[in-house]
């Protein structure tokens, strides 16, 4: 790896270049690109999702650019690994925008990782100087978050009016909804409505930290409490004052971290990591999950007792596909806020191509909204978008078993999903569903095809088969 990493809480100072994650299982590939963006990026090549994690919570400011691979050890056959990988980058760092560079060219591959929240899918090979363009616009194009609540569908003014009614409470409150559905906007809604919107708001996300740099982070630590720790610092806590802290993912929070959590939020008790003085924080504390956590209750992940004093107080975010007519509201929001940008005039939607905006599930919810509103300026700005050029930008393998998962019997999600969908095609989704199976028990079992085949209840030939015909499809 190109860079050493110290073993401390984030806090480093930012690189003279722009840092570029490459994660890629080819030695040629990773040194191809290192030689041809360096001068231009300080490269950070790993060849796995488990070391792109681990670099990453190591990184203080973690990078802004990544250049991913689908086929990554241990199914480098299966894209199922670099899906993953844009999962768990979105969910440490939502900002870092994901280039996925693969052979793995398939369109349902580029939907999908463009689903997920990956910014653009480049076919390898690629010429260096056409992904020095990319990455370039992509540092250019700005990403942020909508500012205020966009819609006005019946779960949002619901959402809406909680908001008002436990904004002014001193209790915790805990935030459920699918990743990319917009929580940690819901938790500055909370703070800026609060008595606290003067104070802080500090955001830090669980899943973001290994686990041996939790404590410190929330915490603080002593001078010398751990090799590194030069110099006494303050947690998150203690930098929140009498604000607020926005805890995200806290389903991926160790269990023993929960029950030094659980402490500050019932008396508002902590110490420093490598002290013995007791302090005292009296910061309001709103988590977010994207996890079922009673689910992980019973699954003994989570503890009880915290998961009932940080609930409280709870809401819902409901998914982008039961918001109705409010994907048009943000259609609207974002088109306009990046054409501002961009110093563009906005993209139309034609009116079959709106009708199918309103049919699409949006498994990506608010954040694959805002990526293809990006994508349509940069490729239509002014101009009108019909429906052939915008279904090219939904992922519709993974739309239709999202859809028809509402529950009742087969026959009745099938019903649901048919009624939905437009051009609906039985061979794609059965092949989609049979991909999804396979990809899932390969996971399962980290690549190994016998243990693999015995899960589906299929022989080994058959499975093999069944890939092959997969790869050529």
């Amino acid at each position: 790896m190109k860079n050493e990493v110290a073993n401390e809480p984030p806090g480093k100072a930012h690189a003279a270049k722009p840092q570029l994650l490459v994660v890629d299982d080819d030695p040629l590939i990773t040194d191809s690109l290192a030689f041809a963006l360096g001068p231009d990026y300080e490269v950070l090549a790993v060849e796995s999702r488990d070391r792109a994690i681990e670099l990453v919570r190591q990184l203080a400011p973690v990078p802004a650019l990544a250049l991913i691979d689908l086929g990554l050890p241990p199914t480098p056959h299966s894209p199922e690994e670099g899906f993953r990988l844009i999962a768990d980058l979105l969910a440490h760092s939502p900002a870092m925008k994901i280039f996925v560079l693969s052979g793995q060219n398939e369109s349902a591959n580029a939907r999908h990782a463009r689903a997920l929240g990956a910014w653009e899918f480049i076919a390898k090979p690629a010429h260096p100087a056409a992904l020095k363009r990319a990455l370039d616009r992509a540092r250019a194009q700005a990403a942020p978050e909508t500012a205020e609540l966009v819609g006005s569908s019946a779960p949002m003014e619901k959402l809406r009016s909680q908001i008002a009614q436990f904004a002014a409470s001193p209790f915790p409150v805990l935030i459920e909804g699918e990743s990319g559905s917009g929580k940690e906007l819901v938790a500055q809604s909370l703070h800026r409505l609060s008595s606290r919107s003067a104070r802080p708001f500090l955001a830090l996300n669980c899943a973001a930290l290994a686990p041996t740099l939790i404590e410190a982070t929330l915490f603080g630590y002593a001078k010398g409490a751990f090799t590194g720790a030069a110099t006494a610092k303050a947690g998150y806590f203690e930098d929140a004052q009498d604000g607020s802290l926005f805890l995200d993912e806290i389903g991926e929070l160790p269990l023993e971290m929960q029950a030094k959590l659980l402490r500050v939020i019932e008396n508002g008790e902590f110490q420093r990591l490598g002290e013995t003085q007791r302090r005292v924080s009296r910061a309001r504390v709103i988590a977010a999950t994207n996890r079922d956590l009673r689910q992980a209750l019973r699954q003994g992940s989570f503890r009880a007792d915290l998961y009932h004093r940080l609930s409280v107080l709870s809401l819902q975010v409901a998914p982008l596909r039961e918001l109705d007519r409010d994907r048009l509201a943000l259609l609207e929001h974002f088109r306009r806020l990046y054409a501002r940008q961009s110093g563009v005039e906005p993209f139309t939607l034609d009116e079959e191509a709106e009708a199918r905006w309103l049919r699409y599930a949006f498994p990506g919810n608010v954040r694959e909204l805002r990526n293809i509103v990006i994508r349509l300026i940069t490729k239509y700005a002014g101009q009108p978008v019909s429906a052939a050029e915008l279904e090219p930008e939904l992922d519709l393998e993974a739309a239709a078993p999202a859809a028809a998962g509402g529950g009742g019997t087969l026959a009745e999600q099938a019903q649901r999903q048919l009624e939905r969908a437009a051009g609906f095609n039985l061979d794609e989704t059965l092949m989609a569903w049979e991909r999804a199976y396979i990809d899932a028990a390969l996971r399962i079992t980290r690549g190994n095809m016998s243990q693999a085949a015995k899960l589906l209840g299929v022989n080994r030939t058959t499975l093999y088969s069944r890939m092959d015909s997969k790869e050529q499809e």
